[in-house]
Formats: C-alpha cells, sequence, structure tokens
C-alpha cells in the first residue's frame, strides 16, 4: 500500500513549509508520495514545495480543480488530500494504512483548530460529533480515499465550492467513513480573521442553502 499526499494550494507560501516538513517526517511502512497541486501561486509557492522536496503540478485555480490534477498524477494506492495549513499527527498515515487493511475505502481525521478563540474547541468538537452522525466530511477533516474508490465517485466535482460535502456524498454510497481520532490540526486563521460566530453562522447558511440546491457559484460568492 502506497500513500499519495495531495496538497492544492494557492499562495500558500508561508503556511506550506511547514506543512511539507510535517508531512515528510511522518511514520510510514512505505515511502510517500508528494504532491503540491498549485492554482498559479504568485508568492513562489511552487519554487518552494519543490525546493522541499514535493512534486509540483500546476493548473487552473479551483480547489476541486486542483485536487483532481493531484489526483491524476498520483500513482499511490491510497489519496490524502490535506490543506495547506494542516497538520497530521506522526502516527496519522499508519492510522490511515490500518483503516485501510481493515476494509475501508474512504475516511476521514478528528480535527482541532489551532487558535487563540476558546469558541474554537467547541468548534472542532462539533465538527467532529456532525461528522460521525452524517457520514459527511470536510476538507480540514484530511480526507483520504482509496484509488478504487476515488475513480469509482469520479474524483471531486468540479464545483466551486462544497466539493468536499458533494464527494463525501457519493463515497457514501460504497460505504460508511473511517474516522480517524487523528487528530488533524488545522488553523483558525478562517476563523480568526472573519471572527468565529459570523464564520459558523456564515458556513450554516451555506449548507443550508446547498441542500436546498443553491448553485455552487452562487455560495463561493457568499463565502468570498
Amino acid at each position: 500500500m502506497r500513500i499519495s499526499v495531495i496538497i492544492p494550494a494557492l499562495d500558500e507560501a508561508l503556511a506550506l513549509p511547514q506543512t511539507l516538513r510535517a508531512v515528510t517526517g511522518l511514520q510510514c511502512s512505505k515511502p510517500i508520495e508528494l504532491i503540491v497541486a498549485d492554482g498559479g501561486s504568485q508568492d513562489g509557492t511552487a519554487t518552494l514545495a519543490q525546493q522541499l522536496g514535493a512534486r509540483v503540478v500546476s493548473g487552473a485555480s479551483g480547489r476541486a480543480r486542483q485536487l483532481n490534477l493531484g489526483a491524476a498524477a498520483a500513482s499511490g494506492d491510497v489519496l490524502l488530500f490535506l490543506h495547506a495549513d494542516t497538520l497530521l499527527p506522526a502516527d496519522g498515515l499508519l492510522q490511515v494504512e490500518a483503516a485501510v487493511s481493515k476494509g475501508a475505502l474512504w475516511g476521514r481525521f478528528d480535527v482541532r483548530i489551532q487558535g487563540r478563540p476558546w469558541m474554537l474547541r467547541i468548534v472542532a468538537f462539533m465538527m467532529n460529533q456532525r461528522s460521525r452522525l452524517t457520514g459527511i466530511a470536510t476538507g480540514d477533516q484530511a480526507l483520504f480515499m482509496t484509488r478504487a474508490a476515488f475513480d469509482t465517485v469520479k474524483g471531486y466535482p468540479d464545483l466551486a465550492l462544497m466539493e468536499d460535502i458533494e464527494i463525501s456524498r457519493r463515497l457514501k454510497r460504497l460505504c460508511s467513513p473511517a474516522c480517524l481520532h487523528g487528530p488533524a490540526i488545522t488553523s483558525g486563521r478562517r476563523w480568526e480573521t472573519r471572527g468565529v460566530w459570523r464564520t459558523i453562522l456564515l458556513m450554516w447558511r451555506l449548507r443550508w442553502a446547498y441542500w436546498r440546491g443553491t448553485a455552487p457559484d452562487q455560495l463561493a460568492q457568499r463565502y468570498r
């Protein structure tokens, strides 16, 4: 079993080096493949990634497109999609290997949000519990899946937003996700910049609108 770690990036020169160094230090039974899917960064992200040992593939911006671009270049039996500001525990890949060895086709990690506001602990707890109850995961939780499962659902849907929600829905038809304790530690910059409560309410409204059929392009405009 070989794992390909795919990181979509767009102007992530500040956060990406720490993530790449952390990935290269993760425990794994076999050497991993590390791919950065760059969406046209202007801050030297691609050069930094190459210097730190990642294979860089470049294409149009858009998270879903970048994730699919990275997957197309990957040769691993298992694909793990990691945000540029998210760190896995030292044994994170071993957790993935163990889950897949037991028959899991896909899964995600429990998440911990790094930041000063105490509410971020509650946000992370709710994310993890909601994911367990619904079988739906978000990109912050470091989704992983076998290559066969990825191909079966035809990869990430080309959506401007909610691509992680939609691929979870499709994968859920194959089987329930493996919920790994991790935790994956993700940056709280989004919540700190916009305000914790404001961000929570925004995401609730966007997800509700998505379930009601609002076009992802419209949701992306609201998100921005």
